[in-house]
């Protein structure tokens, strides 16, 4: 991580402590309408602007661990296939025959040999997406394998960690998340396993539970038996950057600080003393939160299953794989951090309660909040201001504070 970065979010957690009131010039944030929580339009807008068109966090590498090894991938309501294919290269493809739509692989994991084989007419093609063969080809006069190759789907790798994006047109991901890729090497996310994924469904809006995990305001009231006692909330620096992305840099109460849980862990050894004594949390737009620790990294990833529905998946990344000698050091800590996430679940359901009444008419935003306002700044932008009802829109305010460049 830049050196001058570090020094910077240092001195803006130094500066957070000290304040008593928002930095002069700081604007009054409007409120955030309660519509785009609860308007079924709106919320269409929502679904069709972000989820085919952004780079969303897939699966690890380590889920594929040979050439015909696949997943079968459905976040985005698309069926779509990630597989290594024959020269170790992760592709991803429609799982959708080019003849009648048929599926070619219906379990949610496994393994192919050298072609993916539609079980409905028998057209077959390699794990490149090439067709490769066709049942009863006498009655296709004319038919150009070449223009018949399965439909493929954006599919780019940051380290071990597999994103997808079904908009064929979209920019490259390092380029897309920058500056975070520079900032994570330090983290060698090319030499980190999977440890553990899990999902809990929740009965929420997705925003509801995206949105606690963007600020700390909440951290003494909800978090004050568990994340309270060992991170300092008044000294939370954020960073803003383009396309929606944040950093927020939250300070260990002590310096000396360490977690019992992760006491005898391997470390990352060239995580930074910065890195390791500040609970460093991105949020890659739209859906993906991780806060990065020297011997172990999350992902928690948000997806919508309804309007007033949605589900939190976790993963856990570390430099050694579950070996026996860590195995019951790992389930504790994975209890710890289940527990930290219950307290934020448990009220989710009733804050959807609440904002369905005539009583919720939208949220107040504070300055320690304002990576919410910037996460719905973009989603504005991603819909197109135009499109979005003007009662709904959120006023652009927070341009001047994006760091365009670390």
């Amino acid at each position: 991580m830049a050196k001058d970065f570090s020094e910077r979010v240092l001195a803006g957690i130094e500066y957070e402590r000290s304040r008593v009131a928002p930095p002069a010039g700081f604007p009054d944030l409007p409120d955030i309408h309660g519509g785009r929580y609860t308007d079924t339009e709106f919320l269409d807008l929502e679904t069709e602007s972000l989820w085919k068109k952004s780079w969303l966090y897939a699966c690890h590498s380590d889920e594929l661990p040979e050439s015909g090894s696949y997943i079968l991938w459905r976040k985005t309501g698309s069926p779509i296939i990630i597989l290594r294919d024959k020269t170790d290269q992760i592709r991803a493809f429609y799982n959708t025959c080019r003849h009648r739509g048929g599926p070619l692989v219906g379990e949610a994991t496994g393994k192919i040999g050298n072609f993916l084989v539609c079980d409905y007419h028998g057209w077959s093609y390699d794990l490149g997406g090439n067709l490769v063969s066709i049942s009863e080809q006498r009655d296709f006069n004319g038919l150009e394998k070449s223009c018949r190759s399965l439909v493929p789907v954006r599919c780019e790798s940051l380290g071990n960690w597999v994103f997808i994006n079904e908009d064929m047109n979209a920019e490259a991901l390092n380029d897309y998340l920058s500056p975070i890729p520079e900032l994570i090497k330090q983290f060698q996310p090319e030499n980190l396993h999977l440890i553990d994924s899990r999902s809990y469904d929740v009965s929420c809006n997705i925003k509801v539970m995206l949105e606690a995990f963007l600020e700390v305001y909440h951290v003494s009231s909800i978090h004050h038996k568990t994340v309270n006692r060992f991170l300092d909330s008044s000294g939370c620096s954020i960073v803003l950057w383009p396309k929606g992305h944040s950093l927020m840099a939250t300070p260990n109460r002590r310096e000396d600080w360490v977690d019992p849980g992760t006491i005898g862990m391997p470390e990352i050894s060239t995580v930074t003393k910065f890195a390791a004594n500040n609970n460093l949390s991105f949020n890659f737009f739209p859906n993906m939160i991780t806060p990065m620790a020297p011997t172990g990294i999350p992902f928690l990833t948000f997806w919508p299953t309804g309007y007033h529905s949605m589900r939190v998946e976790t993963h856990w990344f570390a430099p050694e794989g579950l070996t026996d000698e860590l195995r019951s050091q790992w389930e504790i800590r994975l209890s710890n951090f289940e527990r930290i996430l219950e307290e934020d679940n448990q009220f989710a359901p009733r804050i959807q309660e609440s904002i369905e009444s005539s009583g919720f008419k939208g949220i107040k935003v504070g300055y320690q909040e304002r990576r919410i306002y910037h996460w719905h700044e973009e989603l504005d932008r991603r819909i197109g201001l135009e499109r979005v009802p003007q009662h709904l829109r959120v006023k652009p305010m927070l341009e001047e504070y994006i760091e365009k460049t670390v």
